[in-house]
């Protein structure tokens, strides 16, 4: 009997699943491997822990798995994907696929079919299949470069505009709301943990942001809005390949909505789905939640 292993690795915790060619064996859930979000020892110590508790739960040894497939955040990083090939390998038998998180939980939606999703948690990405079954992406290209509307992104963009707005003269409670959380003394404290090397956890102070956001505070309003409409543009552009590719032959593809942000923060999810809404007037919604793992073991068995 072969055996296949799926993950989700995201930023801040990481999921496995361990299942056989029927049915799934066992699901253990740690804290993150990517290593953009943690250190060599601490990546390796939840690997360890969810390799062993997997073991230990199903009675298999993995060196039977015949198929692992792992979808990530920050795929396109070196970073991220040559740490996975080399501890999976010294761990886990059989072959190695590496996806992106939106990719997973696009076959987690729409197994093998026709449809985009837009995921936005820590990092964000999207992704599309059309009718020939070739997967096109839009964003994705890690916290520097990308990753609009996700958790990364909105904490970074509360302290941007935060001190923007000091110097437009605007009133704001982002910076010291931010400076609460982290304990820090002083705002001039907040600028030197902001610029810091390694980086701060910026996604931490996107709760603040919808708090902030709630309670009326425009700005934090604005970047969350602003978030929505940046992922409704990346979605915007794969959708556009599809129908190019397509001819427009079988209408717009229907659009599925996953990640913390997107279901948590209402203002993004909304803003999002109502700026494709005023583009593509027949467009239709999957709200549902996805269950990313489970597109990364439909990809393991495949085989590809």
């Amino acid at each position: 009997m072969g055996y296949f292993l799926a993950v989700d690795a995201g930023g801040t915790k990481a999921e496995f699943l361990l299942a056989d060619e029927l049915r799934e064996l066992s699901r253990v859930t740690v804290s993150s491997i990517k290593r953009l979000n943690a250190t060599a020892e601490d990546a390796e110590r939840a690997l360890n822990e969810a390799t062993e508790r997997l073991s230990a739960l199903t009675g298999v040894n993995l060196d039977q798995v015949a198929y692992t497939c792992i979808g990530t955040s920050g795929n396109t990083v070196p970073l991220v994907t040559d740490w996975l090939r080399e501890n999976f390998k010294r761990r886990i038998g059989g072959s190695l696929l590496i996806l992106g998180d939106v990719e997973i939980a696009l076959d987690a939606v729409f197994p093998g079919a026709r449809g985009v999703l837009v995921l936005s948690g820590t990092g964000s990405n999207v992704a599309g299949r059309g009718e020939d079954g070739k997967i096109g992406t839009a964003g994705g290209w890690g916290p520097n470069l990308a990753d609009q509307g996700a958790g990364y992104w909105i904490g970074l963009e509360a302290l941007r505009r935060g001190f923007l707005a000091i110097d437009e003269g605007k009133t704001t409670e982002l910076l010291e709301k931010a400076r609460a959380l982290w304990g820090l003394p002083t705002i001039k404290a907040l600028i030197e943990v902001g610029n810091a090397e390694p980086k701060p956890r910026f996604a931490d102070l996107t709760p603040l942001v919808v708090e902030c956001a709630d309670a009326g505070d425009a700005i934090a309003r604005e970047i969350l809005e602003k978030g929505g409409r940046d992922l409704a543009y990346l979605a915007g552009l794969v959708i556009e390949r599809i129908l190019s590719a397509e001819g427009a032959r079988l209408g717009l593809p229907p659009v599925a909505i996953a990640g913390s942000v997107l279901g948590k923060i209402a203002r993004v999810r909304e803003t999002l789905m109502r700026a494709l809404r005023e583009k593509y007037r027949a467009i239709e919604f999957v709200v549902e939640p996805s269950d990313a793992v489970a597109g990364a073991l439909y990809r393991a068995r495949r085989g590809h």
